[in-house]
């Protein structure tokens, strides 16, 4: 079933004729088209998506079996209104937290003569467990990624500075299939490896201590994510104890991913490791997050996640110490949860390396 069934099936339950998205992402999952401008009504008859004549012709060719692509007239509003008043459409749900304030008020004269209402996240829900197809789509960014890393352990070297990493990390990833990337690249040496989300900067790296690079390809829309950190030379033996330490938190974490499973079971799978060890306070972010058609998306494995895990959904396995001024580690792999378990779709090695 379409996407845009699957959602109707959804909204019709809750008492609704029709849907509205704005959002970029909503969109293309609704469609299986990408575009920047644009609108997409579901109702029970069809998934319209309201384009301009940038994108018509690309749309019409690329959008899903059961959605009609067609250009709209004054305004999307408009046009939307339109449709769905033929359709005899009478209450239509939006997501509010995808829309602006000013949207919101253009939809809401447009449609003056319905009812609108506001429905969080009815995409998201949907969007939890992802298609064979989705899942392909990420094995193949994955496999992309991974293959990034092989290249750049063999291009690092002494003198190279943190952005011309990420600009090779990035180069490769496009020039073997990725039509995007999924983030932007992490890679950051010495002290700065102590800042989970720190930014390349026009400096040198450092000798004889950890680097750490963030980086995802994206492939037809959909995201990967990994991160590996490594020593530019030789490792002491407190950075190989840190290393250690992490990598046994996230194994402990992948081995607790499976169908049943609370996000919070996997969090502490990793977090209680890393506290025994004496370093809980130096980790504070969760322990993973699902990905898609975005980076972040739900469930995720954090302290607080009451969420259940079921087969088809995606999950990073992403546990670190940080040490402020000194360094950072982090090591993270790509999941997935499958009927018996879970399937490790990064398959770089996660051995200390020492280049």
């Amino acid at each position: 079933m379409e996407n845009g069934r699957k959602l109707y099936q959804k909204i019709a339950e809750k008492g609704f004729d029709g849907a509205i998205f704005l959002d970029e992402v909503s969109q293309h999952w609704l469609t299986g088209f990408a575009s920047t401008d644009g609108m997409v009504l579901v109702t029970g008859k069809e998934t319209l998506f309201l384009t301009d004549s940038r994108y018509i012709e690309a749309a019409q060719k690329e959008v899903n079996a059961d959605v009609h692509a067609t250009l709209y007239e004054r305004s999307l509003p408009e046009t939307a209104a339109k449709y769905a008043a033929e359709q005899g459409a009478k209450r239509i749900c939006y997501d509010g937290g995808k829309l602006t304030v000013s949207q919101l008020k253009k939809l809401e004269k447009a449609f003056a003569g319905m009812e609108l209402a506001d429905l969080p996240g009815v995409c998201e829900e949907l969007r939890r467990v992802k298609t064979p197809a989705e899942i392909a789509n990420i094995r193949a960014a994955q496999q992309i990624t991974d293959a990034a890393f092989s290249h750049i352990c063999t291009v690092l070297k002494r003198g190279m500075t943190e952005l011309e990493v990420a600009a090779e990390l990035e180069y490769f990833m496009r020039k073997n299939g990725a039509d995007g990337l999924a983030f932007e690249t992490i890679a950051v040496s010495g002290p700065k490896s102590s800042l989970p989300h720190g930014v390349p900067g026009n400096v040198v790296l450092t000798e004889n201590a950890f680097l750490t690079m963030d980086f995802g390809a994206r492939y037809n829309g959909y995201c990967s994510d990994m991160t590996r950190t490594v020593v530019l030379g030789k490792a002491d033996e407190e950075m190989r104890k840190i290393y250690d330490i992490v990598l046994q938190a996230q194994k402990a974490a992948i081995a607790a991913i499976r169908p049943g499973v609370s996000g919070k079971e996997v969090d502490a799978a990793a977090r209680d490791i890393i506290t025994a060890a004496g370093y809980g306070k130096y980790f504070g972010h969760s322990t993973g997050h699902s990905l898609g058609l975005e980076i972040h998306e739900e469930p995720r494995a954090s302290v607080r996640s009451a969420d259940l895990f079921v087969p088809g959904q995606l999950m990073t396995a992403e546990p670190g110490i940080y040490l402020e001024g000194k360094y950072g580690v982090r090591i993270e792999d790509l999941i997935l949860v499958t009927e018996n378990g879970c399937e490790d779709l990064t398959k770089s090695d996660k051995t200390l390396l020492e280049l």
